[in-house]
């Protein structure tokens, strides 16, 4: 199984699993991904649960972060995570510390997702890995799989964690 399709198994099976749970991201619904990983769960789930958003990183994160604090479980995937610099207010003062700051009365069920670090035919401006960044973030919590089992596993029990 390639990592593509284990991402993609990992999606259906919590979209499936918990009504609370939606993908949104650029690209993510009609044309099944930029790299193809919620290839068909647009189809399968709807306009509702699959949100294709404008370009707009700080806007749409703002978004799933209000809806996590809300109850949903929404999966905000950037096309590359160095896009997740443009939002990087709303995915380190308000999803990694709201949890903290509220004594643990809002937490903020998020999984902030896409490829991180150096890729076939993305340049230099989408290069940059931020994984080491990200961990040394309070509240956050940063998962870099091996394998594509590991991918499978590791998006599953980040779905499910009630932290970002």
């Amino acid at each position: 199984v390639t990592v593509r399709d284990a991402l993609n198994q990992a999606l259906d099976e919590e979209l499936e699993r918990d009504e609370r749970v939606f993908l949104l991201g650029e690209e993510v619904a009609q044309y099944d991904g930029a790299y193809k990983i919620s290839r068909g769960l647009w189809k399968k789930y709807g306009d509702k649960r699959i949100i294709d958003t404008p370009i707009s990183e700080m806007g749409f994160t703002g978004i799933a972060v209000g809806a996590a604090m809300a109850g949903l479980r929404p999966v905000c995937e950037f096309m590359t995570f160095n896009f997740s610099m443009q939002a990087i207010d709303q995915v380190i003062n308000s999803a990694a510390k709201t949890c903290y700051m509220s004594a643990g009365a809002i937490p903020v069920p998020i999984v902030f997702r896409g490829p991180n670090g150096a890729s076939a035919g993305v340049a230099a401006q989408h290069s940059q890995c931020f994984a080491a960044w990200y961990g040394h973030c309070p509240g956050l919590k940063v998962v870099s799989p091996w394998s594509s089992e590991d991918a499978k596993g590791l998006l599953k029990a980040s779905i499910r964690d009630d932290n970002p």
